[in-house]
């Protein structure tokens, strides 16, 4: 059986994050359909060839060699299946931080994560030099409310280090029954000593997608991570907003989104492109090579978009966020993004064991690599504290003794302390705000098309009636 399916989310999500190749059903199965022309057999004597006629023979020799020894010579003695799986591990892990082995509650836990339910903390993790990092914390998870941050280090799960584990190894410490606790020891950048959060185990429900109005005829659409049906759930709210009426401009939060199913990014930046491509991948093997086009049509008509990222958003985010800037759909403001732009591809080898491994590159309209080099915004905006240092204390023309009236006052002051409100707690979501509304100032408003007939029906009967005229 040749089953075979991609993940472009980031190391696991005490789980992992997946998507799919064109030649395999966008789903979650334990039956994938084999590349195109092949049976599952013919998949298989075709690499077992392949491989027989490029086995390094001394190679094989030595790790034999090595094997044995270890079996006669360790100072305990350790099974056969054990040191195979710790072979296999070590080969994986010395390639790149996202290629892993996955034992059975690994393995299960692939299709969890896509149908936006499992048991877990709620944090997206990677490896970097030998450190569990923090990729981001899912919205509305225990993560989140116990203070865990992206960028934040573990150094310890119960007071046992993790330096150097492999990542599926940290992930089995950290999991653990509904409503248990853990400890976690946490280094993070500008806190001089480590410090210990309890994190309570959960049941974590993911909603892939929410959404409010900022101010009249602007949204926001939040996507904290790709699940399956993200994409149809963004196109779905985008439409139920529309018949609510016009609207001015949409801020598409991917802040803090490790990634997900690739489909699903690609039906969410194709709703807001009117065709053509939206990335495409490119490996050693021929059907690595992939184009996700969008289909035809707009769905919010050249609406200005802003699109905010930050350094935990990954993966299938960043496909999102360059391919509408590559297209110049939409502004890209935050700050730049984590550059998870590689393919990784399950391999079962049992029926209870995979191999995820690294097999492509995304690469953005323009032929960019999103590999290590992530999304630059157009308009960088750090997430800051925002202090106003003018004071609304001061006198103005109105408190003058006798000012002259300037005819009926316009109430503003609720509207005003909405957005004070806004850059005080979000201070890169005010900014999109005020991005979009600065672009609708200078954009001269289109009369709609029933109207402009109409006027055109009204000339054309006055030019009548004065042709008539004597």
């Amino acid at each position: 059986m040749d089953v075979r399916f991609r993940s472009c989310g980031i190391g696991l999500l005490l789980t992992l994050a997946t998507c799919f190749p064109a030649w395999a059903d966008e789903a979650v199965t334990d039956t994938i359909a084999p590349p195109h022309g092949a049976g599952p057999q013919d998949a298989a004597d075709g690499a077992a060839d392949t491989a027989a006629q490029s086995l390094p023979l001394e190679e094989l020799q030595m790790f034999a060699d090595v094997f044995n020894q270890i079996r006669q010579g360790y100072v305990e003695s350790v099974p056969d299946s054990e040191l195979f799986e710790l072979a296999v591990q070590g080969m994986l892990s010395g390639l790149d931080p996202h290629s892993v082995f996955l034992q059975e509650k690994a393995y299960d836990s692939l299709q969890e994560t896509t149908q936006g339910e499992f048991s877990g903390l709620g944090i997206e993790i990677g490896q970097d030099r030998g450190y569990i990092t923090i990729i981001a914390p899912i919205d509305g998870s225990p993560a989140e409310a116990a203070g865990l941050e992206a960028g934040d280090i573990i150094l310890k799960v119960d007071g046992e280090s993790i330096r150097d584990l492999p990542v599926n190894k940290s992930v089995d410490l950290m999991r653990g029954p509904t409503g248990s606790e853990v400890m976690l020891t946490i280094g993070r950048r500008g806190v001089a000593d480590p410090f210990d959060v309890a994190v309570i185990r959960d049941i974590i429900k993911v909603a892939s997608v929410r959404s409010r109005e900022l101010m009249e005829g602007y949204l926001w659409l939040r996507a904290s991570q790709f699940q399956k049906d993200t994409g149809l759930e963004a196109i779905s709210t985008l439409e139920k907003a529309l018949t609510k009426g016009a609207l001015k401009g949409v801020v598409l939060d991917l802040r803090n989104n490790p990634g997900g199913v690739l489909g699903a990014s690609v039906d969410m930046a194709g709703a807001v492109l009117d065709g053509g491509l939206v990335v495409y991948t490119e490996g050693r093997h021929p059907q690595a090579a992939d184009r996700y086009e969008a289909a035809a049509g707009d769905l919010l008509n050249g609406t200005p978009i802003v699109v905010l990222i930050n350094g935990g958003s990954a993966s299938a985010s960043e496909i999102v966020a360059g391919a509408l800037q590559d297209r110049r759909r939409a502004v890209i403001m935050g700050t730049r993004s984590f550059g998870k732009g590689s393919v990784q591809t399950i391999l079962p080898v049992s029926d209870t064991r995979a191999v995820k491994l690294t097999t492509a590159l995304y690469y953005t309209p323009d032929g960019r690599s999103i590999q290590a080099e992530g999304i630059v915004p157009d308009i960088v905006v750090e997430r800051a504290e925002v202090k106003s240092v003018e004071s609304e204390r001061r006198t103005k023309e109105a408190d003058l003794q006798g000012s002259l009236s300037g005819g009926d006052p316009v109430d503003a002051q609720s509207e005003s302390e909405s957005l004070t409100e806004l850059r005080n707690s979000d201070n890169q979501l005010y900014e999109a705000l005020t991005l979009l509304r600065g672009i609708n100032l200078l954009t001269p408003e289109t009369a709609p098309a029933e109207e402009i007939e109409v006027e055109l029906e009204s000339e054309e009967t006055a030019a009548t009636v004065v042709t008539d005229t004597p």
